[in-house]
């Protein structure tokens, strides 16, 4: 993920997915049909490495007509909650409705975070949507319809977003992996002309995470933070907006040995492998410490006297605490002048993308663990993209 291609490059896009309809009755977000998941399929998209200093012609805009949107899509779906087979495809998903405050997204790329699977085990149910789920918070793609009270954004725009404002807290029944999503205005943003879909997918949830973290902190200039799991989704971002965009005097940060020259190239002062050495037993303490890895009684121990510890998972430890992000467009849209500066740039695993036959294979990975950044299902509306390479 630490390196990616540059969107200027010529997609090598595999034929179109030869998913068929199935013969029984049309799905709706009420009523769930199991169906077979796609044969696993050998990717032959190149894996792609994606930089946010790549100049992106995806970025310009293209009309799409509304009245072409079907009344059903392929999505994946899950009715009861459990382990990664409890994931079904689907080809006869009702496309969701658009309510006033809301627009209509055709998904070209989707990104997993942590919560998805910890969502689909069930660890929420108290607070969860009903179910069936078509999962996913992380989007990107195209606005094909709006609602009626829709001011800022118009069919064709590019957007990229988080589709659920709380995580936790009664998300969205009917995700991102899925041809088609209903997502609120305001939790939207226009996407950063010089990322594709796939840099911009993997953004909006750990970016906001990253940001609110940081902010409920009370981090600031001149200000020192350590980072646990500073290869992760969230943990890389946090480097990034804690040197770029808060002015971290200075920022350490934690993996494992392989991962300490993607720590220093997103600008940590001091990269700690954490297979040699304990970070607590070292003689610097910290501003903050923000750890995404589940290690809050040793990082109290190493943040200075009035600092906060931010915690994203496992026991919290005075003086830290947890928090629950809430999304926002306007977040993502304050912090895209980073994005196309190149300051920020998004990190995605090199295993990766997944295509939308792989979503299965996509969840495994993610669940063990071992993933460097964020990992992206790409392409999920593959006709948008053969519309863009036909107009260059």
């Amino acid at each position: 993920m630490e390196a990616l291609l540059s969107s200027s490059a010529t997609f090598r896009l595999r034929p179109q997915l030869p998913f068929s309809s199935s013969s029984k009755p049309p799905l709706s977000l009420s009523t769930f049909t199991k169906t077979s998941s796609p044969s696993p399929r050998k990717n032959s998209n190149p894996r792609l490495r994606v930089s946010a200093s790549s100049s992106s012609k995806s970025a310009t805009k293209t009309t799409v007509d509304s009245s072409t949107v079907p009344s059903q899509m392929k999505a994946w779906m899950y009715d009861e909650y459990g382990g990664v087979d409890v994931l079904k495809f689907s080809s006869d998903v009702t496309v969701p409705s658009v309510e006033d405050d809301q627009v209509l997204v055709k998904v070209v790329a989707a990104a997993l975070n942590p919560v998805d699977f910890k969502r689909r085990l069930g660890k929420f149910q108290a607070t969860d949507s009903a179910l069936p789920t078509v999962p996913g918070y992380d989007v990107a793609g195209v606005v094909v319809k709006v609602g009626k009270k829709v001011t800022g954004l118009k069919v064709g725009d590019e957007v990229y977003g988080d589709i659920s404002e709380k995580a936790l807290d009664g998300p969205k029944q009917s995700g991102s992996l899925a041809e088609y999503t209903a997502v609120e205005e305001k939790l939207l943003a226009l996407k950063p002309k010089n990322l594709d879909f796939v840099q911009a997918a993997s953004l909006p949830l750990a970016i906001e995470t990253a940001y609110e973290g940081l902010e409920r902190a009370g981090f600031s200039e001149g200000k020192s933070i350590l980072v646990l799991n500073g290869a992760g989704g969230v943990g890389s971002l946090v480097i990034q907006l804690a040197k770029q965009v808060f002015g971290a005097s200075k920022v350490a940060a934690t993996s494992s040995t392989s991962k300490l020259e993607l720590l220093k190239s997103l600008g940590a002062d001091l990269a700690i492998d954490y297979t040699k050495e304990d970070f607590e037993q070292l003689p610097d303490k910290y501003d903050v410490v923000y750890d995404a890895i589940g290690q809050g009684e040793k990082a109290a121990k190493v943040v200075k006297e009035g600092g906060s510890v931010v915690v994203l998972t496992g026991a919290v430890t005075p003086p830290g605490f947890r928090f629950v992000v809430t999304s926002t467009g306007s977040t993502l849209t304050k912090l895209n002048p980073y994005l196309e500066s190149g300051k920020v740039k998004a990190v995605i695993d090199k295993n990766g993308p997944f295509p939308f036959d792989r979503v299965k294979e996509a969840f495994s990975y993610l669940e063990t663990s071992r993933a460097t950044g964020k990992v992206v299902v790409y392409p999920v509306s593959e006709e948008y993209i053969l519309e863009k390479l036909g107009g260059k």
